[in-house]
């Protein structure tokens, strides 16, 4: 244990695991995984993993860039990284405070986390508006085109098809399955506006983290009336 936890215990490793595991393999996408982490830091740790045997680099000629990937003891430690985030999932979201809410990391995690298919192949724009953020950083948007979904913090110029009104607070809470979105949007703590079948396939698009319990993404499914 004492060897295994100078390589994967020092903070953010295990995030930055983390997001590999998610699919992420370039260094911009694992600062936006961890945007807390300095980039000179992140740099660092990836060097340490790198001479552990957790993770190798493998350059892009076509981009002129270097991916991350993780080895084959880097994928082993998925169960870990499973289990310690049931734990805080269980044990750990109760002590949740104002300054651990980040909605770049919020809307990041999302975005990898959707039914690509629940809105069909056309082009639908969700426009997310968090009543509890400045004005900078109260709007965002995502461009689900069926094949993949574009994050967007500033306007993308297309016509919104589904607004989502609600607080970071409550956001959050939905995500880590602490909040049936059922139950938020049934109390007004978030408001879904637009066409009433977007509103229902956007049940059916947000998955949840992946650390939510299988009976909060129950709850948070949509109802047949």
């Amino acid at each position: 244990m004492a060897k295994a936890a100078e390589i994967v215990a020092e903070r953010w490793t295990l995030l930055i695991i983390r997001e590999l595991l998610a699919g992420s393999t370039r260094f911009n996408d694992l600062r936006r995984g961890v945007p807390l982490m300095s980039p000179a830091l992140l740099s660092k740790r990836l060097q340490q993993l790198e001479h552990a045997g957790v993770i190798e680099r493998q350059r892009v000629v076509a981009r002129k860039t270097q991916d991350y990937r993780l080895t084959e003891a880097g994928r082993a430690l998925a169960p870990v990284v499973r289990y310690l985030g049931e734990w805080g999932g269980r044990w750990a979201l109760d002590r949740l405070d104002e300054h651990d809410l980040d909605v770049t990391l919020l809307m990041w995690a999302m975005r990898r986390r959707v039914d690509l298919a629940a809105f069909g192949s056309r082009r639908v724009v969700i426009a997310f508006e968090f009543t509890d953020l400045p004005q900078a950083r109260r709007y965002w948007w995502f461009v689900n085109n069926g094949k993949e979904v574009d994050l967007c913090p500033k306007d993308p110029g297309f016509e919104v098809d589904l607004h989502v009104i609600t607080s970071l607070q409550v956001m959050t809470r939905i995500w880590v399955g602490a909040l049936p979105l059922n139950s938020a949007v049934r109390d007004g703590r978030l408001e879904l506006s637009g066409a009433r079948e977007l509103q229902r396939q956007f049940r059916c698009w947000l998955l949840l983290s992946p650390f939510a319990s299988t009976e909060a993404r129950e709850r948070s499914a949509p109802r047949e009336k």
